[in-house]
């Protein structure tokens, strides 16, 4: 069974309408940041800690702090001892290089300790309106359980597959569209199958 993508988009506006980065933002810094902080997290954790971490200490803060009290601020997340050493470099080099501003230069972004190519996918369309396509967790399983990837969890041959399925134009909002559709209705375990429009190949009868 192939899915028709006419219908999947459909579908994806009617059960996912209005899709949206879930991280919670006011500064650019702090999008690339909360973004690099997500990685093994969820996104309601890293607004829990960020809420708190933006609220007590500037991009300058953040680049002089010592590092064991940064630790301690974000230690509710997985590999906070990283985390706490990318926190502090980020801060620094944004300082350095770009006055505290996050560029839409997708080589300086990945050059950036802990921002690899689908941070820096999330934060040129969100910031900037790249047209991309990031492909985490919940992209991978929808991806293949609706079969528009052959069985596969090759980030880069997924985002490439899912980048000829769609226009340019199509890509951020699809893209926000797999990942909440995998985060609350085609989730890993127990997916809500019965509440899905989408005609899934792999829909599971109730």
């Amino acid at each position: 069974m192939k899915i028709d993508i006419n219908d999947l988009k459909n579908k994806l506006d009617i059960m996912v309408p209005d899709p949206k980065c879930e991280l919670i933002y006011n500064k650019d810094y702090e999008l690339l940041i909360a973004v690099m902080l997500s990685a093994q997290c969820t996104d309601k954790r890293v607004n829990i800690v960020t809420k708190e971490l933006f609220k007590k200490y500037t991009l300058n803060d953040l680049s002089n702090i010592d590092i064991k009290i940064l630790e301690k601020e974000i230690h509710s997340l997985g590999s906070y001892t990283k985390k706490a050493i990318y926190t502090k470099e980020i801060a620094t080099r944004l300082l350095k290089d770009y006055n505290g501003h996050v560029p839409n230069n997708r080589e300086y972004l990945e050059a950036l300790p802990g921002v690899g190519h689908k941070t820096a996918n999330v934060v040129l369309a969100e910031l900037f309106n790249v047209p991309t396509m990031a492909v985490d967790t919940h992209v991978t399983r929808v991806a293949n359980r609706l079969t528009l990837v052959k069985n596969t969890n090759d980030v880069n041959e997924i985002e490439n597959n899912l980048m000829k399925l769609f226009t340019k134009d199509e890509y951020n909002r699809v893209n926000h569209q797999l990942l909440l559709l995998g985060r609350y209705t085609c989730t890993a375990k127990n997916p809500k199958c019965s509440s899905c429009l989408i005609d899934c190949p792999n829909k599971k009868a109730d």
